[in-house]
């Protein structure tokens, strides 16, 4: 155990996930890393190492995986004092053709997930009277467009869990935020849709990374519960 405040983000790829490590790091936090793939995180590492990381094995959607991931970080780290919830998944689809249990895994991933972790975190930092939980959203959060059933559904849960959490949890101590991401962010899967749109066209992740961090800063007489974040040249 470190004495270093200690921080867990659930769902960490190469995009905002590792972002976030790095930026909670950079902090002074010592950080877990989780998801599903451990081997996937520990590359990560390898080709870019970062202080008071390390990784874990955790299958979000299971209840018992989830535990053993708080067991085991806050055995190594300490007791949480920042919990991300940054894990989903999504395939496009008419609601006429999506089929049942890919809807239900969809679902899974982005929200009852979301319940496990949030529930996970909670129970640990009421212990201590302070602690704070972030999820990650989307615009699918505030309005269901077609195709999205698989995103718009786990995210309208998703939303719908930070807010009872907020008003359940707030007054406990623990600070819950849920950031709407509005756009795509910047990566080399998403890179292609900023041709001819200029470099600012996708979200930066170490430009998100800043903004979480703030919301674990803030004094508690202000806190956030919900923001959006989007590109300056996005139109909403």
């Amino acid at each position: 155990m470190t004495d270093k405040q200690a921080a867990i983000v659930v769902g960490v790829g190469p995009g905002l996930g590792f972002a976030l490590v790095k930026r909670f790091a950079r902090a002074g936090m010592a950080v877990a890393l989780a998801a599903r793939a451990k081997q996937h995180l520990d590359q990560l590492l390898q080709q870019e190492p970062v202080e008071g990381a390390r990784a874990y094995a955790c299958d979000a959607t299971d209840q018992g995986s989830v535990g053993r991931l708080f067991e085991e970080a806050g055995k190594d780290l300490g007791a949480p004092e920042l919990v991300v919830f940054n894990a989903g998944a999504f395939e496009p689809g008419s609601v006429l053709d999506i089929a049942p249990a890919d809807f239900e895994r969809c679902w899974r991933v982005g929200c009852f997930a979301g319940f496990l972790v949030g529930q996970a975190a909670a129970r640990r930092m009421l212990k201590a009277g302070r602690g704070t939980i972030i999820f990650t959203g989307a615009t699918a959060a505030l309005r269901g467009g077609a195709n999205f059933a698989n995103l718009a559904v786990p995210k309208f849960g998703l939303r719908a869990l930070a807010q009872t959490m907020a008003r359940e949890l707030g007054p406990k101590g623990i600070h819950i935020g849920h950031v709407v991401i509005d756009g795509q962010i910047r990566s080399e899967r998403y890179q292609h849709l900023a041709a001819g749109r200029g470099p600012d066209a996708l979200l930066d992740p170490d430009a998100i990374a800043e903004t979480y961090y703030h919301l674990h800063t803030q004094p508690r007489i202000a806190w956030t519960l919900e923001l959006d974040l989007r590109p300056w040249v996005e139109k909403f």
